[in-house]
């Protein structure tokens, strides 16, 4: 009979997710993640694998809450424009708050472990390919409405916004930022409005 695990396993992925995210992967040694998720080094091997493991099991979990929060931006009422736009001031509130000098916990991963580790990278350009459709979808769904122009490329647009989305975590990181941050923004809603003239 196996023995009933003594801790929480999700409390402890949380603690392990921010250990890696504030640290990054080489930082954070075998004996930080047994101090910060408080539970033997037994336990962590048995339940996460090894620090490889653990690390993507909570980068894939960053990324599932991250996929909850973009979604939630596009399913608002209003027209498709709005919820990109709702995104982008999203994005600027979140670097601009404290925590943001974290970073993003997929930028921050890509910048250490691209391209030394495919898992890794793979897990990356899924995250990064998620949001491109969904700012795609969201802008098809804005050409269809005639909120922009019929010249517009959906598919050129999400690809710049994801561009910018991602320049603006990795600005947000320097000490004096924010003022480039909101800068970028105003730009990339200021070509959202030039392709409702399109």
């Amino acid at each position: 009979m196996s023995r009933v695990k003594e801790f929480d396993v999700d409390a402890a992925c949380d603690a392990a997710l921010e250990l890696f995210w504030r640290q990054g992967y080489e930082a954070t040694s075998v004996s930080d993640l047994v101090a910060g998720l408080g539970i033997g080094k037994a336990s962590l091997y048995a339940t996460f694998g090894t620090k490889h493991q653990l690390y993507l099991t909570a980068l894939n979990r960053y990324i599932a809450r991250g996929n909850e929060r973009f979604v939630a931006d596009f399913a608002g009422p209003g027209p498709a424009l709005d919820g990109v736009r709702r995104l982008i001031e999203r994005y600027v509130a979140e670097i601009l708050d404290e925590s943001g000098r974290k970073g993003c916990f997929v930028v921050n991963a890509a910048m250490e472990m691209l391209p030394k580790d495919p898992e890794v990278a793979r897990v990356v350009e899924r995250s990064w390919d998620a949001l491109e459709l969904a700012l795609r979808m969201a802008l098809s769904r804005a050409k269809a409405q005639g909120e922009i122009g019929p010249g517009a490329d959906p598919e050129a647009l999400a690809g710049f916004l994801l561009t910018v989305l991602q320049g603006m975590r990795v600005l947000g990181k320097g000490l004096d930022h924010a003022a480039r941050v909101r800068a970028t923004a105003k730009q990339a809603i200021a070509v959202l409005e030039a392709a409702r003239q399109h």
